[in-house]
């Protein structure tokens, strides 16, 4: 059962947010916050959430491009929609991208009632990453964060777990970032680093360039695990 529900923003208007599973029989059940890449609320993001849905959780994926264009639906299949995607990720505000996630949090966990994580990839992973220093959030877990070496000074905020997927090839973050990012989160306990050996940048996007099979299921077995174990 998935539908569209909107989320009033901490400083003055509203945005729409993508949710599967069943409330009535999640109630007091856990949720998971899902959030985006570049390309907006697309299908991957959408299959995502329904895959989380099956499992058990609610999935809730918020518009976190709303402030620049609400409603972005795009591939990584085209050049024309990976210049819309890198725009839109150069003036996103990372800032209002976490309050408007900490908003979808606190919606979460009214439909719920119970425990919720979150998962991001790419763009989302690093607002996975700052979710877990700067929000209540009961666990989370990052797929490839970008930029993550500019925030290494928030891991002593990190309190609740996070698991977190690095491909060691990603050419988006070069392998200077990688080792400051692995040696800060080496000294929290509550963080678990994994690395994935020669694979690239989405190597768990479905349908992508550089999707490996083996390495997005041990990603993905790891995530459902920590899921489990966390949030039950």
């Amino acid at each position: 059962m998935a539908k569209t529900v909107t989320i009033n923003a901490h400083d003055g208007g509203s945005f729409s947010a993508y949710v599967a599973g069943d409330q009535n029989v999640s109630k007091g059940g856990p949720g998971i916050l899902v959030i985006q890449e570049i390309f907006g609320i697309n299908e991957v993001m959408r299959d995502i959430c329904d895959d989380l849905a099956a499992q058990g959780y609610v999935a809730l994926c918020p518009d976190l491009f709303w402030r620049q264009e609400p409603g972005v639906d795009i591939t990584d299949k085209t050049k024309e929609h990976w210049d819309k995607a890198f725009a839109l990720f150069g003036g996103f505000n990372v800032d209002l991208g976490i309050a408007d996630l900490k908003s979808s949090l606190s919606a979460l966990r009214q439909l719920t009632g119970g425990k919720v994580g979150t998962v991001g990839y790419c763009l989302g992973g690093k607002l996975a990453f700052l979710m877990a220093a700067r929000s209540d959030v009961d666990a989370a877990v990052s797929y490839y964060g970008v930029g993550l070496a500019d925030h290494t000074g928030e891991v002593a905020n990190i309190k609740k777990p996070l698991l977190m997927h690095v491909a060691t090839e990603d050419k988006f973050v070069p392998k200077d970032q990688q080792a400051k990012v692995k040696a800060a989160v080496a000294g929290n306990s509550n963080v678990t680093l994994h690395e994935y050996q020669g694979n690239d940048h989405a190597f768990a996007r479905v349908g992508g360039e550089h999707y490996d099979q083996a390495a997005a299921y041990a990603a993905n077995t790891r995530t459902a695990n920590f899921f489990k174990s966390h949030l039950s």
